[in-house]
């Protein structure tokens, strides 16, 4: 893998597993794909990944079909997708992805985040150069067989880069290309597990075990936040 596309998986995955409030945030994703797109995951691109999701971190399939029903309730909340850029303590770059129904209590909490931890926001638009939105879907290796011949198949769909890790095939393309690298593992019947848009530096950073840990307590923080959705560094 080239450089643009290294991240802490490890640590991305743990501080993803250990989210206190998974399940809603998995919720809000299907609610609101399914607000903007429909109830039929056959009809809805958007709505059928975040099902995918939900379903690759055990999610029950009533919580599921209990988000979808939300959508089309009188009672439906009307979230809006909003992002914010910073840096953290050491100079971390922090890009953070967030759905709110309450923007100006989004707003304070995540700059209270980055103002307690020592770091402090940008204005939008000035990490965007720093990373790369790339599409990463995961795909259990034994259902992708012989890895070059998996390559050659989803080339024309927009693949850029795989590899392999720990019994899991990551699949990287430009994320304009999601929706026919979907398309193209369907048609060879292969079923992904976690997909979506991702935030990758392009220029990752090392830092000490102890800078590490003010920067860990400090992304705790923000995922801890029922308003976001998704939170990337330039950690390499």
């Amino acid at each position: 893998m080239g450089r643009a596309f290294e991240y802490r998986r490890a640590a991305k995955e743990k501080r993803w597993d250990k989210m206190s409030k998974l399940f809603p945030k998995l919720a809000k994703a299907i609610t609101m794909a399914a607000k903007e797109g429909g109830p039929d995951p056959d009809m809805n691109a958007t709505l059928r990944t975040a099902i995918q999701n939900a379903k690759s971190q055990n999610m029950p399939k009533d919580n599921i079909e209990n988000a979808i029903k939300r959508a089309s309730g009188k009672d439906a909340e009307n979230y809006t997708e909003v992002t914010f850029e910073g840096k953290g303590p050491h100079g971390v770059l922090v890009f953070v992805e967030c759905a709110t129904d309450n923007n100006t209590r989004t707003v304070a909490n995540v700059k209270s985040y980055f103002n307690k931890a020592g770091g402090s926001l940008v204005p939008n638009g000035s990490l965007e150069f720093m990373f790369d939105r790339k599409a990463v879907i995961e795909i259990p290796a034994e259902q992708v067989g012989d890895l070059e011949e998996f390559q050659l198949e989803m080339i024309d769909a927009g693949l850029e880069e795989v590899e392999e890790n720990e019994g899991t095939v990551y699949v990287y393309g430009d994320y304009t290309n999601f929706g026919t690298l979907q398309t193209a593992l369907e048609e060879l019947k292969i079923e992904a597990g976690k997909s979506g848009l991702q935030r990758i530096s392009n220029s990752p950073a090392d830092f000490t075990d102890e800078q590490l840990e003010d920067i860990e307590k400090m992304l705790d923080k923000l995922e801890d936040d029922d308003d976001v959705q998704a939170v990337y560094t330039n950690i390499a």
